[in-house]
């Protein structure tokens, strides 16, 4: 119910009443209190902004959600205003003044909705031309409204039910101690049982369920994938790790490794079975012992007498882009190793939130057992050590070393995608980047150790020398997992200076609040776009492979044919 009357509310989150002098008319109900002025107002306006683009398209669903959580997040910075205005003020509008600003409200602001919502729909077809998508995508303006509004109704109302327990918790403190304190007291206490309650009851139930529902998945095998014969993978008949330890992940991992046949068909000459080794949560008890098992199967594997050894940094689930390894093995013509194992079950993302560390312990684990066994090598013959990690375990990867001096001085080089914002080397290399780069590509040190890429002629730039060992960082300009960080809700990113990515949106504006949330929900849906834009990054790892670690007599028309390859390979 909206009451066209002057009657505002207190913010909705961490308010309290204020106690009513005698023979004051009882205020309204807490939970169903008439919509203020105030919070109505920027509600209005916050709706208004969440049909601005962002770096990604949309379906109506989540254009619906987005707005709906938008328009709560207007309310109650409204509602705030509203009342610290009530309480310093000495004016008040008069009886027809705040009547006719109500009814302009009511017919500016659902007004106002349309028309953004319609620009909307133009800016959402503008952005997925950008990324190569079909811009004529149904979509129904009603349904988003409908959306909108049931989640701005139902946030609203847990909101005012939190309210209320807290003012009635309050009101029975009053009773004992001095009523300031019992209403700060009150709002502490409310606030601790709330956020225990989510965190403690909540969260951890959410967690435990995608753990146990993961788990179980990771039991399963993915149709068309059997147990290997060849003694170069593992979980082979000859290999220390067991066939059902590995997961689903790491089955697909070894069940997709390339075949001798397949690399000389593409390069025309002999080929060998390249090593792939896969330690699963199952295989060991332990990231040690995980690490330990993977490197003695390494070595029972041949795997250390290859020209080239990648340790790879999983994603939470333990998945492993098929392109990464594909490309080094029809490169070097299977003349490699691949290792990796597992440190959850939980999404990458959900792993990022609740326990980013297993990323980091796995990652170091792997990475010291790997390079003891060959720091004994010879060096003239040891193969070339390089790294790889995507997302989160591009993250386990550079804490693994924790600086980059470390990193290139212990291994032949790196190839890290889709790095997160709290990545401790990519941070220092985007801080101390080369005046006038912006952030989206920046260049470091005149780019002659790092690169960064989203397009293949971006790592030719600058034309300068660049020495070995190279790291190269694959980031889109779209990609949310990069870009988001905590001080989106106040402070403009530098990724929307000019000049921008060439995928990212010349409509899209920085709102405080606002913006925050919508690169919050992008990131939920960040591989829901073609390759190269987005948290999507394809064959663009053969650009970057070819960059780090180009074998003798490589070609960029050999790049160009092995991406044809790749693509084609995955949409059998």
């Amino acid at each position: 119910m909206i009451d066209p009357t002057p009657t505002e509310e207190p913010p909705v989150v961490a308010s309290v009443a204020v106690p009513e002098a005698a023979g004051a008319p009882r205020k309204p109900r807490v939970v169903r209190r008439a919509l203020g002025f105030g919070g109505l107002t920027l509600a209005f306006v916050f709706c208004c902004l969440s049909f601005t683009p962002s770096l990604l398209p949309r379906s109506w669903v989540l254009q619906g959600a987005i707005s709906g959580v938008t328009a709560v997040i207007g309310y109650g910075v409204g509602a705030t205003i509203g009342a610290v205005v009530r309480r310093f003020a000495r004016w008040e509008p008069g009886e027809r003044t705040r009547r006719i600003a109500w009814w302009t409200l009511l017919a500016a602001g659902p007004l106002a909705i349309v028309i953004s919502g319609w620009f909307g729909l133009e800016w959402q077809r503008d952005l997925r031309r950008l990324m190569g998508m079909d811009p004529e995508v149904a979509t129904d303006g009603l349904l988003i409204m409908l959306v909108a509004v049931v989640v701005f109704a139902l946030i609203l109302f847990v909101s005012r039910a939190i309210r209320l327990g807290t003012r009635k918790l309050s009101s029975s403190l009053a009773r004992f101690i001095p009523k300031p304190v019992a209403y700060a007291f009150g709002v502490v206490v409310f606030a601790l049982l709330v956020i225990g309650f989510i965190q403690g009851v909540v969260l951890d139930r959410l967690v435990a369920a995608a753990n146990e529902a993961s788990s179980l998945a990771n039991e399963g095998t993915t149709e068309g994938i059997t147990q290997p014969t060849s003694p170069q993978l593992s979980g082979s008949p000859q290999s220390l790790i067991p066939w059902h330890t590995l997961g689903v992940k790491g089955r697909d991992f070894i069940g997709k490794a390339s075949t001798p046949a397949e690399l000389s068909a593409f390069s025309g000459r002999p080929a060998q079975q390249p090593v792939r080794v896969y330690a699963g949560l199952e295989s060991a008890t332990g990231f040690q012992a995980q690490a330990q098992l993977a490197v003695r199967d390494l070595e029972r594997a041949g795997g250390f007498d290859r020209s080239v050894l990648a340790v790879i940094g999983t994603t939470g689930t333990g998945w492993v882009d098929e392109n990464v390894p594909d490309t080094l093995e029809y490169m070097y013509g299977g003349d490699t190793a691949v290792v990796a194992m597992q440190y959850s079950y939980l999404p990458s993302w959900m792993s990022f939130l609740v326990d980013k560390s297993k990323a980091t312990q796995a990652s170091t684990e792997m990475i010291n057992a790997v390079r003891a066994k060959w720091s004994t090598l010879p060096a003239a013959s040891r193969p070339k050590l390089v790294v790889f990690g995507e997302s989160l375990g591009s993250y386990g990867t550079e804490t693994a070393f924790g600086d980059l001096a470390k990193l290139t001085a212990e291994t032949n080089g790196g190839l890290l995608a889709g790095p997160p914002f709290s990545n401790p080397i990519w941070d220092g290399i985007t801080t101390g980047r080369d005046a006038g780069s912006p952030i989206w590509r920046p260049v470091y040190q005149q780019g002659h150790t790092v690169r960064f890429g989203q397009a293949p002629a971006d790592l030719g730039s600058p034309a300068t020398p660049w020495q070995s060992p190279r790291l190269v960082y694959l980031q889109n300009a779209t990609d949310p997992i990069v870009w988001w960080r905590p001080r989106l809700l106040f402070q403009s990113p530098q990724w929307l200076d000019s000049p921008r990515g060439p995928d990212v949106s010349k409509d899209m504006r920085w709102f405080p609040f606002v913006t925050f949330w919508q690169v919050t929900a992008d990131m939920c849906f960040s591989t829901g776009v073609p390759s190269g834009h987005g948290h999507r990054y394809g064959t663009n790892v053969v650009d970057g492979w070819a960059a780090v670690l180009t074998p003798n007599g490589w070609t960029p028309a050999d790049t160009t044919r092995l991406k044809q390859l790749l693509d084609t390979k995955n949409t059998d």
